[in-house]
């Protein structure tokens, strides 16, 4: 797929470019992205380079995985990263993300998580997108909440990272929760006596 810009009313989400290297790696030396997420740690320039000038335009080059610079209109700053990666089920891609620190708080990757999903159902054809997030990264829950996601329940070892296998919580956005027509007819699964209806979270009664 060729490379697009997303925009938001604050936001571009631009493919990443060589020049984005500095504010990459500035932005993961924060233990906080290294801690929940599949990055390097330590994290290098050299990994910063690779990340920008490499792996992110390849993934748009061979469609395993389109990955954005989320980056502030007013001003061009590097706020984030986040990436659309399809899974093996046709149709179905999970969503991943991290935010600079000096950036959390004002909303801006829900902003680009919901615009993402948006165009993920719309110009890729998709009919599910995942999250996944390893259990206890309360601010990356707390944005696919935001961004309407349904939590779906934990996955053991649903997660690989740096060499450990940790437990996830798992949710879905389907393109009806933006009220959206999907490509294929979805056909939800009728309620079940006593289970208070489609979407209950029902873990915490069993």
């Amino acid at each position: 797929m060729e490379p697009i810009t997303l925009t938001t009313d604050r936001l571009l989400l631009r493919p990443f470019v060589p020049g984005d290297a500095d504010a990459v790696h500035a932005a993961c030396q924060d233990p906080d992205i290294q801690r929940w997420t599949v990055v390097p740690s330590p994290y290098g320039r050299a990994d910063a380079e690779l990340f920008a000038g490499q792996l992110s335009p390849g993934g748009w080059q061979d469609d395993s995985m389109y990955n954005f610079a989320v980056v502030l209109r007013d001003g061009g700053t590097l706020a984030g990263a986040l990436g659309i990666n399809p899974r093996t089920q046709p149709g179905t891609y999970e969503v991943g993300f991290w935010t600079a620190r000096e950036h959390r708080g004002l909303g801006y990757t829900t902003e680009a998580v919901l615009r993402a999903a948006r165009w993920t159902f719309g110009s890729l054809g998709g009919d599910r997108l995942e999250w996944r997030a390893e259990i206890g990264n309360l601010p990356s829950r707390a944005v696919a909440l935001r961004a309407g996601f349904h939590m779906e329940g934990d996955q053991r070892s649903g997660l690989f990272n740096k060499g450990v296998r940790r437990d996830t919580w798992t949710g879905a956005l389907l393109p009806c929760d933006l009220g959206l027509p999907g490509t294929h007819a979805y056909l939800p699964a009728p309620a079940r006596p006593g289970d208070g209806g489609p979407g209950r979270d029902v873990s915490a009664a069993l």
